[in-house]
């Protein structure tokens, strides 16, 4: 099987000969530009336990570079270069102005309590600090798998503290804690805009029709697999918002199934208490993980790991499409193999691009020193009460105080960013789809194309800048 580097370099090389760039510049485009692999050592309970971590720059083209740092037993170099080059993609697809990177530490973080992870977190992030690995104008780590806002918190705090001349140091990372300079709607932030991906998607009737789906997103059954951070706020997105009949979800030890559609937020309730989706009350559970995503259904949804639909179980899908929610879980071979067979895959670079929008929403707002919505908002409510209060007078109508609440109410936050999400997402997959219409290409051919186009233009003289690493 091949590697993930190796399936993103592929994908690149396909797209490439319909972009127009030349091979030197393609093999530059796909290097990996600095690499930094680092042994941490600390004392746990009288002994001396090693990790080793790296933090992989895969694109300086534009500066700093984003992406995020993964605690896993599995982290291993080829994975962090492979991740490293799809937020490279990823960024410039959807008009993020970040080089891509991502880092990794090689630990279970199950096994050691609080404390240790903290002391852990602070040695490890102190070394990617001390090369210039981190930093709010160089390279901006994030959550990701295994790490969360509380990591990132011991990030910040630490970084303050070696740089405490740099009045931007909540910039250093994003994913933060509101109260440490985060931002409203980080969490959610690429389960939300998977979801606003497959509303996109449900806009264009001519897709509907070409892919074999009914008109009406609620009529079409659904699979998640993965029921984390992106699958679990997918889903709930989903199902508030759009009644999706969510048919399957699944996780490491099984999937939870009911074909008339699963209450999501009884499970969300249910897991939290219990950490597991194994409720019988709404499903019948099955313990066969992988078979998840050979279930019957039109729209899939791998939302884990990567490689999950590879040569061993590709003839087994049945879904009419698929939106990689995950990084890589379909290989380059089963990618090949479904475009055949005319399995639509909508892909990870876009498809997931939420978290890293969000992010740069979250790091402009450090380097402002403001939160959204501080100067516009009760401008905006004071003016729309104006305008009610002038209607009512005009027409000789009340206005009830809900309609006047629910009218006048100016965006917050957390509207915002929802806002700038939304726009993101649906501005990319109309100009992923535009490319489309034009060469008739699979829709990853066309998003890498339309990524590749965007990085080459900053490879001009004009671009060309001396690095530090």
């Amino acid at each position: 099987m091949k590697s993930f580097k190796e399936n993103v370099d592929l994908y690149v090389d396909r797209a490439s000969n319909d972009a127009g760039i030349s091979n030197d510049l393609i093999e530059h485009i796909k290097s990996t530009h600095s690499l930094l692999k680092v042994n941490v050592g600390v004392n746990i309970d009288g002994v001396l336990k090693n990790f080793t971590g790296w933090r992989a720059v895969h694109s300086e083209h534009i500066l700093p570079t984003k992406g995020g740092i993964r605690y896993s037993p599995n982290v291993n170099q080829n994975e962090t270069e492979a991740l490293a080059a799809l937020m490279t993609y990823k960024c410039a697809l959807v008009d993020v102005p970040f080089g891509g990177a991502k880092g990794g530490l090689r630990i279970d973080p199950k096994l050691y309590t609080e404390e240790q992870l903290r002391m852990i977190t602070r040695f490890f992030a102190t070394k990617m600090i001390n090369k210039g690995f981190l930093s709010p104008s160089l390279n901006v780590p994030a959550p990701d798998m295994g790490t969360g806002e509380r990591e990132m918190d011991w990030i910040v705090d630490l970084y303050k503290t070696l740089e405490p001349n740099d009045i931007n140091y909540r910039g250093c990372v994003t994913g933060k804690s509101v109260e440490s300079g985060g931002i409203r709607g980080r969490a959610e932030a690429t389960g939300r805009g998977v979801q606003e991906v497959i509303r996109e998607f449900f806009r264009h009737p001519d897709l509907i029709q070409q892919y074999q789906l009914k008109p009406n997103l609620e009529n079409n059954s659904i699979v998640i697999q993965g029921f984390g951070n992106v699958g679990l706020h997918l889903a709930r997105t989903l199902y508030e918002r759009d009644d999706a009949k969510i048919i399957a979800i699944g996780e490491h030890n099984g999937y939870l199934y009911n074909p008339k559609g699963i209450d999501i937020q009884k499970l969300i309730d249910y897991k939290t208490q219990n950490k597991s989706v194994d409720c019988k009350e709404l499903g019948t559970f099955k313990q066969n993980a992988e078979e998840v995503l050979e279930l019957d259904c039109d729209i899939l949804v791998p939302a884990a790991m990567e490689n999950v639909i590879n040569m061993q179980n590709v003839e087994k899908i049945k879904a009419s499409v698929i939106f990689e929610a995950a990084n890589g879980p379909v290989s380059y071979d089963a990618d090949e193999y479904l475009y055949q067979k005319g399995v639509k895959i909508i892909p990870d670079i876009y498809v997931n691009a939420g978290g890293v929008v969000v992010s740069y929403f979250e790091w402009i707002k450090n380097l402002q020193h403001m939160r959204f919505g501080r100067l516009e908002k009760r401008y905006q409510e004071h003016k729309m009460e104006q305008l009610l209060e002038i209607l009512e007078a005009q027409q000789g109508f009340k206005i009830t105080d809900h309609q006047k609440h629910m009218l006048t109410q100016g965006a917050d936050e957390l509207d915002l960013t929802f806002s700038g999400l939304e726009d993101s997402m649906r501005n990319s997959f109309n100009q992923i789809r535009n490319i489309q219409k034009q060469n008739h290409q699979s829709f990853r051919d066309c998003a890498y194309q339309l990524a590749l186009n965007k990085i080459k233009k900053y490879y001009t003289d004009r671009y060309v800048r001396v690095s530090r690493y």
